[in-house]
């Protein structure tokens, strides 16, 4: 579909004048949605707009990134910050499309700023958005809406996969943190290996390095390994046997916020001679005693978690655990046979959620594909 080109400032009314700041002591909390740079930030006892509009990050947004968007839709009775530019489509522009128009804009050249870059509204104005007839604009709408609700779609049936899962472990075990099931109770370090992982920097004596993959604390996310960036670290051939991963080894993290101190997942299969840095602690079990399926479920539960909670040390807002902590950490026993029953039951969940996982794969290509062929 052709389309000229038109400045942002003739396709849309500009109603920044209208927004008002309130700092987060001075908010009341109510029932209206709060809206900042990138999104929702909080909820208010009043709103300043009514209507179906775009906001569009002034300062503070995801400028440059091609995953994050600069702009997003809102509907109805909401308040809005000075951190972002508020959009109103003209007759004749459909707000979905102008919305989609300016959700992965390349700002290069627009924004400034060193530390907090920022689109003025006077750059705003001159930003050039593809302007096609309503027929086409709706057409264009639709089938990346209609994308968008699979990708949702999609999402949400990850989502129940996973409360499936945690489901069949209270079905199984009762609650953790109550132990209403009274099983026994014993330390981490009694039934597992515990390594902290390698530290950057460090001095190397030896010329003699080989370069290998690492896990950082970006990579362990709560309950699953995070792939989308995997850095490399120079190492003796000694350090790589010493932290060397093996699947099924628990990765958990030393530090974070609070809410997640103390957050693991399994690896279940590492990259090839693959380690961990010093803020990973590698959690490794002799499954004669424990799986590390029903472990790495255990971490996500309130007796792990408030254990953590309590004995972490916290400074402006940072919570983080050390090895001791972790080594005492309580961990309640119930039959292996019970645990091996639990492990299928995530095995063939697993299966559901890969099938799953490759349909949200796909759509989210889809989806970048009908951007970049309709706003480039």
């Amino acid at each position: 579909m052709s389309a000229i080109y038109k400045k942002l400032e003739e396709v849309c009314e500009i109603l920044d004048s209208r927004r008002v700041p309130i700092t987060a002591k001075n908010r009341k909390t109510g029932i209206y949605p709060y809206y900042g740079a990138n999104g929702l930030q909080d909820y208010v006892a009043e709103y300043i707009f009514d209507d179906e509009l775009v906001l569009l990050a002034e300062d503070g947004g995801n400028f440059g990134s091609k995953e994050r968007p600069i702009a997003y839709r809102v509907s109805g009775k909401c308040w809005v910050n000075n951190h972002a530019h508020v959009l109103k489509a003209k007759p004749l522009v459909n707000a979905d499309y102008l919305c989609y128009a300016l959700m992965f804009y390349d700002t290069e050249g627009l924004v400034n700023g060193a530390t907090r870059q920022k689109l003025t509204q006077t750059a705003m104005r001159q930003m050039m958005i593809p302007y096609r007839n309503m027929t086409e604009q709706l057409q264009i709408a639709d089938e990346i809406n209609q994308v968008i609700r699979l990708i949702d779609k999609r999402k949400e049936e990850l989502s129940l996969l996973d409360q499936l899962v945690k489901s069949r472990f209270i079905e199984l075990f009762g609650d953790m943190y109550l132990n209403s099931l009274e099983w026994t109770e014993v330390s981490l370090e009694s039934i597992s290996d515990i390594v902290s992982g390698i530290t950057k920097g460090r001095k190397i004596k030896t010329a003699e390095l080989r370069e290998v993959p690492y896990m950082a604390v970006s990579n362990v996310k709560n309950g699953y390994i995070d792939w989308t960036t995997v850095k490399t670290i120079e190492v003796t051939e000694q350090e790589l046997n010493q932290y060397r991963l093996l699947p099924d080894d628990v990765l958990m993290t030393e530090g974070g916020d609070p809410d997640k101190v103390g957050r693991g997942a399994i690896i279940r299969e590492p990259l090839e001679n693959c380690i961990h840095q010093n803020h990973i602690f590698r959690v490794r079990f002799n499954e004669r005693d424990i799986l590390p399926v029903f472990f790495a479920e255990y971490l996500q539960h309130q007796r792990a978690k408030r254990y953590f909670l309590g004995c972490a040390k916290q400074t402006t807002g940072i919570a983080s655990i050390n090895m001791k902590q972790l080594r005492n950490l309580p961990v309640l026993m119930p039959p292996l046979e019970l645990q091996r029953q639990f492990a299928a039951f995530v095995a063939q969940t697993d299966k559901s959620k890969l099938a799953v996982e490759k349909s949200l794969k796909h759509l989210e290509i889809l989806k970048k594909s009908l951007m970049q062929q309709c706003f480039g």
